[in-house]
């Protein structure tokens, strides 16, 4: 008999969805999936269907339900009669980076529109530390504006004939002398402080993807080593970015971090709400 606990990520537009078998001794992870409609309530339904119908998946066989993300609160009724319960963002953020890296202790970092920090730690609750309010939203919005492009795929692509250096301005720029190493033609003094003339939108694309990337992972080193730890756990629609390891990878080195990117990465948030729903259902048990 199957036994499912479902997590739902509800967004403005876009709605994940997972699923974990608990019927067995151990948690067995359900392929998860999203969808895009024009509002919230749409998207849910339309994820909630089509995740069922693929996984050939009755009502009777959903024991719970766990929302979370920021359009969670325009659920006010029941899923097709199943009880809803809502799970804080952030929590989910730490529980579902923990499980996608196997890590007892990490910083998760999920990087959407903007980019939320969460300590997290096995068998404790976890610690929401902040953020920055530059992320996807920060791309898209000055790739509008400098570039007449509003996706972020097709922003990546054109970014893949980009040339950092008509961008910014590196440490090689401006000192004979290396701060780190090696790394004084990598190392950033300044985005989008060398800015050429002859720039083309390629090398604006990446730029701005690189000076998003750089920002994160800034914060992001500042906040790990106030808890003295070097797993970074990244998370969120983001990671799918293919500029993303190269950056994250240079982070690494220059700082003497361990940023990495998991299978899943995207879905780590609704990943961490089913997993609370596991929890609770196993503690029933």
């Amino acid at each position: 008999m199957k036994k499912i606990v479902i997590g739902i990520d509800v967004g403005g537009s876009t709605t994940k969805i997972v699923g974990f078998d608990i019927s067995g001794e151990t948690n067995r992870l359900i392929e998860p999936i999203f969808v895009r409609a024009t509002d919230p309530i749409t998207s849910i339904y339309g994820a909630f269907g089509k995740f069922t119908d693929i996984n050939n998946l009755e009502l009777s066989d959903i024991a719970r339900v766990m929302i979370t993300g920021v359009g969670s609160s325009y659920v006010t009724k029941n899923i097709y009669s199943l009880n809803c319960e809502t799970i804080k963002e952030f929590r989910s953020i730490g529980l579902g980076g923990l499980y996608l890296s196997d890590y007892d202790k990490s910083l998760i970092v999920s990087m959407g529109t903007g980019t939320a920090l969460v300590y997290a730690e096995k068998g404790k609750e976890p610690q929401y530390l902040g953020g920055t309010g530059v992320g996807g939203g920060t791309l898209l919005g000055l790739s509008k504006q400098l570039l007449g492009m509003n996706n972020i795929e097709h922003i990546a692509e054109l970014a893949k004939d980009g040339d950092i250096h008509n961008i910014d301005l590196k440490i090689s720029d401006i000192s004979r002398q290396d701060i780190v190493p090696g790394y004084s033609d990598v190392m950033t003094a300044s985005n989008f402080g060398k800015l050429s003339d002859l720039a083309t939108k390629s090398d604006i694309a990446l730029g701005l993807i690189n000076m998003v990337f750089e920002t994160v992972g800034m914060v992001s080193v500042f906040a790990a080593r106030n808890f003295d730890i070097k797993n970074i756990v990244l998370t969120g629609n983001l990671t799918n970015v293919p500029q993303a390891p190269e950056v994250f990878a240079n982070l690494n080195r220059m700082f003497d971090m361990n940023f990495i990117i998991p299978k899943y990465a995207q879905f780590g948030t609704v990943i961490g709400a089913a997993l609370a729903g596991c929890d609770i259902e196993r503690s029933k048990e």
